[in-house]
């Protein structure tokens, strides 16, 4: 009986053969169970929670917070909001929830 080279894939992470036994098939390609972590916190990943980009996978915080929008994932949320009425930015109590374009030509100003 002659035996077959078998071809394995290769692990993107560690670039070793992935047998059956020890892989998960994931974007695309075919990772390590002890491979298959967040490339930025090393947490072990699970599909539901996995993003993938250019190659690397991440945890969807982790992704969020090195590829998205700035801010996300920093505390950015409903804990994280201010009251304030943004006098930082000029703005000033008489401004507030009023119009900011001019008044209609014929038209009286707006009374308070």
């Amino acid at each position: 009986m002659s035996y077959k080279n078998v071809e394995h894939p290769q692990c993107p992470r560690c670039g070793h053969a992935a047998f059956h036994a020890e892989s998960i098939p994931a974007a695309g390609k075919v990772w390590h169970k002890i491979c298959f972590r967040c490339g930025l916190c090393k947490k072990m990943l699970e599909i539901p929670t996995l993003a993938e980009h250019e190659g690397d996978l991440y945890c969807k915080q982790c992704y969020t917070r090195k590829f998205g929008i700035r801010g996300v994932g920093f505390g950015i949320g409903a804990g994280a909001l201010g009251m304030d009425a943004g006098e930082r930015f000029g703005n000033t109590q008489s401004q507030l929830n009023k119009p900011n374009y001019p008044p209609m030509p014929n038209l009286p100003p707006p009374t308070s």
